[in-house]
């Protein structure tokens, strides 16, 4: 009976097999001929079950098949998640088992395609990018002309989404090129290039163009419609836009795109001040998003899913509101969607674009909490304002952090630690990606590392969805108790600046008050804060004028409100925006005419700085490292134009100081550092270094080779101290919120907490100075803030030092990001009074045994 049962099976294995290719696509055409909920929901079922027998290349080409009719139909009824990942894991099958080798299958048209599309549609720009480069790579190979048209459009489509239109015209000249263009694409080509002359106010050629298109459409009033409204127009864009409107009727416009249109006349009606047309084209944007929402007001958080265009909807609302409680409503909803498209990307490139939108947002929502403060009068509205604040302070180097101390709490979880790998690989391709583009490489190995990335990019995505349903995300609550009890054992005060584009906010948190300052951002007092961080582009424009520095450094000291805190002993700084690149040690805290920078009241002199990229980091607990050996690297560069002299005195003085390993000339390479950087606890880099420009990032020099700021992205530290004796580790591109893309941020995100670093180029002999007067007094306090402020400190009142060289371009450009680590205690009191009584007690026993042997009769008795 077994062996009947065991042939029965072999045979109907053998026939599941032989019919499996037949079934897979029998399943999907039916699917395509009858396309509705319940279909899918079959087809879903089926596809499990397929995925799980599917063996043959066959059978893997026909189970693609399904997945992109599956994925079309997602995307068709905005189900943009779903769609990406059918669509990627189609794209990874088909890459995979190699089917462009079996099969003329069109996978640029049926996946790379939409795929990319629905990246740009979800603000993936990074992977949008990368898919859009990847299938014009095989369209070049192929060399199938329509394709690689069609590749320069939707890259020009999202440039122009991301408003880099300068790139979309470079795009669209290059298509311009290829031949046999049909009619359609040269139209969209010329409507892309016309949008965004008019975006680049180069209205007469915009205008010029529109004006050569063949006959009237859609596309040549929207035009018009936009050209209008760049000039400000909005009577005559208005009219334009009803006439574009007129076309709607007989496109097939898909429903995302008719939502978009709706928000657009929204936008339109409000510039034109007329409120409730405007709220009734964002009410008809939200019905066509949501066939099920009904109401005039506000849809629930459970009905909304990842699209950008509620983010449209949902901020044009607020602002149109009167009641702040409703516009922050509003506001919120918009924070909820823009969550919601963040957990699809995996990239910190996506996460830093997306972020300045969230900026904006959160200014609106301080601007709203301040106002209802100014009538109200409740300081809880204040903490909140704070909040909002810190929602877009550092939230990648946060999210980073995150993981690292979850990694540390499950050290032994196979699925946090492949996470936090392929987080670090993806950064090291990254790094290896513009290299290859900063270069005249092929590019085919551009593309390589593409596809490398993108695999990344599914794994990474796969490994959250199983992490957050075994660990379920918290939202941090920090409480303002929480950080008044913090900043009471530190004797403490927090100041955090909201650098907006219209307003700069100043938050105050002290043990027993928080406060909130409001300055209008106006010309004037940008102009004068430029011109004080311009005082330190050289050496000689503070000496040149030194009652000009007095004077600026005075007005600064106001204009950021220093005097309402000059009485506490310790300030934790949260800077924003240009303000961090802003040496506060050095401004002045009163009106002074003297010309000697050791008499100036400079605020290093009263007050320690301790800074911080967010709030949140200063509440966090830092994990010690017990070993307390130093590992320094000193390129010096002999016999190079780039001689770092005093360099050599520096490590001499921290091997006098400290434990240290030092990696000295030729050994000083970047391969040493990666091998050796995770043992030790304090880094030391004397070096050269770079804050970047518009083509390269950020950088820091050993001797043999650069490390770009993505290789540091790349490593895991844990290190108590990080100290970068090098120019520029401060600076690099700033993004609002997250701060400069520096050599610093770098070090930050591979896991140091504790960093030393430079604003500007620093001079080889001050600085081999103050780091030999840091290492001594870090030595005694092992307290890095407080070793900072002595250094500094030492340095001004340094007897031997000229004055021309004690001005604070040569001693304020190191900052320190970090804890405030206290003093290690000092015994000295004690071994001093310990001392003392030991000889007491040694001289009266000396007393007693000397009466002892004066006095022999004792012994008789």
């Amino acid at each position: 009976m077994k062996k009947i049962f065991f042939l029965s099976f072999f045979i109907c294995g053998i026939s599941f097999s032989q019919n499996l290719e037949e079934g897979i696509y029998t399943a999907a055409e039916t699917f395509i001929s009858n396309k509705n909920k319940a279909s899918l929901k079959l087809l879903t079922q089926q596809e499990s079950t397929f995925k799980n027998h599917a063996k043959t290349k066959d059978e893997q080409l026909a189970l693609v098949f399904l997945q992109c009719h599956k994925g079309y139909y997602l995307d068709e009824h905005s189900k943009l998640k779903e769609a990406i990942s059918t669509y990627e894991d189609a794209l990874k099958r088909f890459n995979k088992n190699e089917l462009s080798k079996l099969s003329d299958f069109d996978i640029i048209e049926n996946c790379l395609k939409p795929l990319g599309n629905l990246y740009t549609k979800t603000g993936d720009y990074t992977n949008a990018v990368s898919t859009i480069n990847q299938y014009i790579f095989l369209a070049e190979k192929s060399k199938n002309i329509t394709h690689q048209i069609s590749g320069a459009i939707n890259l020009a489509k999202l440039y122009q989404t991301i408003n880099k239109h300068e790139t979309v015209l470079k795009i669209v000249a290059d298509a311009f090129k290829f031949p046999n263009i049909n009619s359609d694409q040269k139209s969209l080509l010329q409507s892309i290039k016309t949008s965004s002359l008019a975006a680049l106010n180069k209205y007469e050629d915009a205008s010029l163009l529109n004006s050569t298109s063949t006959n009237l459409n859609f596309e040549t009033h929207k035009n018009n419609y936009l050209i209008e409204l760049q000039k400000g127009n909005y009577e005559n864009a208005l009219s334009s836009f009803q006439k574009a409107k007129e076309y709607l009727v007989k496109m097939d416009l898909a429903t995302r795109d008719l939502a978009k249109f709706h928000v657009e006349e929204a936008q339109l009606f409000h510039l034109l001040k007329q409120p409730n047309e405007a709220l009734k084209s964002l009410q008809q944007a939200s019905k066509i998003l949501l066939p099920n929402f009904q109401g005039n007001g506000l849809p629930n958080k459970k009905y909304l899913y990842p699209e950008n265009t509620f983010i449209d909807i949902f901020d044009l609302y607020a602002t149109i509101q009167i009641d702040p409680k409703k516009a922050l409503e509003s506001y919120d909803l918009s924070f909820f969607v823009s969550d919601l498209l963040q957990e699809n990307w995996t990239s910190q490139e996506a996460k830093i674009f997306n972020e300045t939108s969230n900026r904006i947002r959160s200014e609106h929502c301080i601007d709203l909490l301040f106002n209802t403060y100014e009538q109200t009068k409740n300081k809880s509205l204040l903490f909140e304002a704070f909040q909002y604040s810190e929602n877009n302070k550092a939230s990648i180097l946060k999210d980073m952090n995150q993981k690292k101390w979850r990694l540390q709490k499950f050290p032994n979880d196979s699925l946090l630690s492949k996470e936090f790998q392929l987080l670090k690989t993806q950064e090291y391709y990254t790094g290896l990606l513009i290299k290859e583009q900063l270069s005249t490489n092929k590019a085919s190995t551009v593309n390589n590392l593409s596809e490398k990335l993108s695999a990344i990019s599914l794994q990474l995505k796969t490994l959250k969805a199983v992490i957050t349903k075994k660990y379920p995300e918290k939202n941090r609550t920090d409480s303002l108790v929480h950080f008044q009890n913090k900043l009471n054992k530190d004797e403490a005060i927090l100041v955090e600046y909201f650098f907006g584009k219209n307003t700069l906010y100043q938050f105050i948190i002290s043990e027993k008050d928080i406060a909130i300052e409001r300055l209008q951002l106006t010309e004037e007092i940008r102009k004068n804060i430029i011109s004080f961080i311009h005082l330190f582009d050289d050496a000689s424009i503070i000496n040149n004028d030194i009652n000009n520095y007095t004077r600026q450094a005075y007005t600064i000291f106001k204009l950021l409100n220093f005097d309402k805190f000059s009485l506490h002993k310790n300030v934790v700084i949260i800077p924003d925006g240009l303000l961090n690149f802003i040496p506060f040690e050095a401004l002045i805290s009163l009106k002074t005419t003297s010309t000697s920078f050791s008499k100036m009241p400079f605020v290093i002199k009263s007050q320690n700085i301790i800074y911080n990229s967010s709030a949140t980091f200063y509440l966090a607990k830092s994990q010690e490292r017990k070993n307390k050996e130093l590992l320094g690297f000193f390129p010096v560069f002999e016999n190079t134009n780039h001689k770092l002299t005093y360099s050599i005195n520096e490590a001499h003085a921290i091997e006098n100081e400290m434990p240290a390993r030092l990696f000295m000339n030729n050994k000083a390479s970047k391969q040493n550092f990666i091998e050796n950087a995770s043992n030790y606890s304090i880094l030391h880099l004397s070096t050269h270094a770079s804050s970047g420009d518009f083509v390269n990032p950020a950088n820091i020099s050993f001797y043999n080779e650069t490390m770009f700021l993505n290789e540091l992205y790349s490593l895991d530290l844990n290190p108590n101290l990080v100290v970068l004796s090098a120019c520029e580790t401060g600076i690099g591109k700033l993004y609002k919120g997250e701060g400069a893309m520096s050599i610093a941020r770098g070090f930050q995100y591979a896991g140091a907490e504790n960093l030393l670093f430079s604003l500007w180029q620093i001079n080889d002999l001050s600085t081999s100075q103050i780091m030999q007067s840091f290492y001594e007094n870090y030595n005694k306090s092992e307290s890095a803030y407080l070793a900072n402020q002595q250094s500094k400190i030492e340095y001004l009142e340094n007897e031997t030092i000229s004055n021309v060289k004690k001005s604070p371009y040569y001693w304020s450009a190191f900052v320190y990001y970090g804890t405030l680590e206290p003093a290690k205690p000092d015994n000295t009191i004690f071994y001093i009074i310990f001392s003392i009584a030991i000889i007491m007690i040694m001289l009266l026993l000396f007393l007693k045994f000397k009466n002892y042997d004066r006095n022999p009769s004792r012994i008789s008795s």
